[in-house]
């Protein structure tokens, strides 16, 4: 029980140093506000889109987040791409840098264990990134209720909502990942690339690398089979789950991830929208993966930070 009290009363003073040294830092400035104005450019253009193209729709308040027939880029694929920027750029000097300063052996010297400070600055990290989506998601509600001038009904807020909650685990994938390359690299400079790297590996290139490879895997005349190993692979990357998930909320016309079948559709009108509760049981096995990922990131960089030796 003392341990345990010490462990939390370490986490929160951890917890609250990194948070105040987010929110007071240069860098989370420009982040943030890098974030909030491509944001809020994408919003615009997207509501001029609206106004210009779409006629009566049962959720146009939805439109502000994805793309209309018109417009291929919307706001749900700017945060497919800034999220996991800002999300490196919190994470990637988050441990190496205590070991360059030399401050990580007088940090431990206090009554703060090592899975305290690993946590508090994962949670630090993880509570700054939301906040600032949070506050965009609010001023992209906002900037709809001024300019369309129409209230979103109940379940355009929830599915709103819970895109909401998809990109903050979304963002923590990437933000654990930092973390594991700052953990493993001593050097913040390497940390940075190695994840600038592996984001644009898994984003541009893995997709059209899993075709080739589930194409070569799978040798049977089954088209099916190949499309099924080809989207098994590209669901390997957190972008691939994150769009998945953002199709099936955003849309709710949305009805399958994979290959259609006849019996899927028996008794279906196509082009009707989908209840939430089945956009979620279709979203489902994603959004577990990507908190899965997140997870599993995480606990790589703690079992190597236990093991790591702390030198004065």
């Amino acid at each position: 029980m003392q341990r345990e009290g010490s462990a939390l009363h370490g986490l929160g003073v951890v917890f609250i140093k990194e948070v105040s040294d987010h929110l007071t830092s240069v860098r989370m400035r420009v982040l943030e506000w890098l974030i909030v104005l491509v944001g809020i450019v994408t919003v615009f253009f997207t509501i001029q889109e609206i106004k210009e193209s779409t006629a009566e729709d049962p959720f146009l308040f939805l439109k502000l987040f994805s793309a209309t027939q018109e417009q291929r880029l919307s706001f749900a694929v700017f945060m497919t791409f800034l999220v996991p920027l800002v999300a490196i750029g919190l994470g990637f000097d988050s441990v190496n840098s205590e070991f360059n300063r030399r401050t990580l052996s007088r940090i431990l010297a206090q009554p703060i264990y090592r899975d305290a400070l690993l946590f508090g600055k994962f949670f630090a990290g993880l509570f700054t990134l939301s906040v600032s989506l949070v506050a965009l998601w609010l001023i992209v509600i906002g900037l709809g209720l001024v300019t369309l001038g129409l209230p979103p009904n109940a379940e355009e807020m929830a599915r709103a909502f819970i895109f909401l909650l998809v990109v903050i685990c979304y963002a923590g994938v990437w933000l654990a990942l930092a973390m594991l390359f700052s953990i493993i690299f001593r050097s913040a400079a390497t940390a940075a690339l190695v994840t600038l790297g592996l984001w644009l590996f898994l984003t541009f290139i893995w997709s059209m690398l899993a075709d080739v490879i589930g194409g070569a895997v799978v040798t049977s005349g089954d088209p099916e089979t190949q499309i099924l190993a080809k989207q098994y692979l590209q669901r390997l990357s957190p972008s691939t789950l994150f769009s998945e998930v953002v199709v099936t909320i955003l849309n709710p016309s949305t009805r399958s991830l994979g290959p259609i079948y006849f019996s899927q559709l028996q008794g279906a009108i196509l082009g009707a929208p989908l209840p939430l509760s089945e956009s979620v049981i279709i979203a489902w096995p994603q959004m577990v993966g990507m908190f899965a990922s997140m997870i599993i990131v995480f606990v790589i960089g703690y079992v190597i930070f236990q093991r790591q030796e702390v030198r004065a």
